[in-house]
């Protein structure tokens, strides 16, 4: 399930949203014998065709003193839409009209990560502070054009100049906060000495905000990364 996810969401950031939808179907696969042995003890052997109408159902049947209601109902639903799109819409089949393949993507990819929180919330193997930590990193977005060397993101493209190399760390991070202390730890050595002022040109254009030393991007600054398309990188 979790080189399906990785897979899935590599090839959204990518672009093929028609594998990433795929590969979400692999997903699902996996999901569902999940469930089923998390409630039964058993599951569908790998290689057997899955019969996710049955699974659903029998999942549906639990008793709700038994089994929480996003085993029983919430997440087998939300596999069953991933699942479908796999197999009726234009991934397994020639388009006919307007190109369904990134709204669908774009679906499939939020439902991924949802899921894979719950099953993290589900576990209750993790105290409940790093159950939390392990759920944010889950939907945090991840782009192959930034890596990760320990806590540490990288941007992988040396051809960037210094406000867009900011914007594509923030647009990393999403709605966590950084620091100014942090920006400069991330960027290269020759960003370093007018970051300060590299970010506070980006408040006044209403790119980022910025408030004390924490700065978040704004959603003017989402578009222009994705307008720009500064997430593409050909190395990957």
């Amino acid at each position: 399930m979790i080189e399906a996810y990785e897979e899935a969401k590599r090839n959204y950031f990518l672009g093929g949203h028609r594998l990433s939808a795929v590969e979400g179907g692999r997903f699902c696969e996996a999901a569902y014998r999940i469930l089923e042995n998390m409630t039964g003890g058993r599951h569908t052997p790998i290689g057997s065709m899955l019969d996710s109408e049955k699974v659903t159902k029998g999942l549906e049947s639990l008793r709700a003193a038994d089994f929480p209601k996003a085993v029983r109902i919430y997440l087998p639903r939300a596999l069953r839409v991933v699942y479908d799109i796999r197999n009726s819409r234009d991934v397994a089949h020639l388009a006919d009209g307007i190109d369904p393949n990134l709204q669908d993507a774009t679906l499939v990819t939020a439902v991924l990560d949802w899921v894979m929180a719950e099953f993290v919330r589900l576990s209750r193997r993790v105290d409940a502070d790093t159950a939390q930590r392990l759920v944010t990193d889950l939907v945090t977005r991840r782009y192959p054009v930034v890596q990760m060397f320990g806590e540490r993101p990288k941007v992988l493209r040396a051809d960037l100049r210094a406000s867009d190399t900011v914007l594509v760390l923030l647009y990393h991070q999403g709605g966590t906060p950084t620091t100014l202390a942090e920006l400069t730890g991330w960027v290269a050595d020759s960003m370093r000495s007018n970051l300060r002022r590299t970010v506070r040109t980006l408040d006044d254009k209403a790119l980022v905000h910025l408030e004390g030393n924490e700065v978040l991007i704004t959603r003017a600054g989402e578009h222009l990364v994705e307008s720009r398309k500064l997430l593409d990188f050909d190395g990957c």
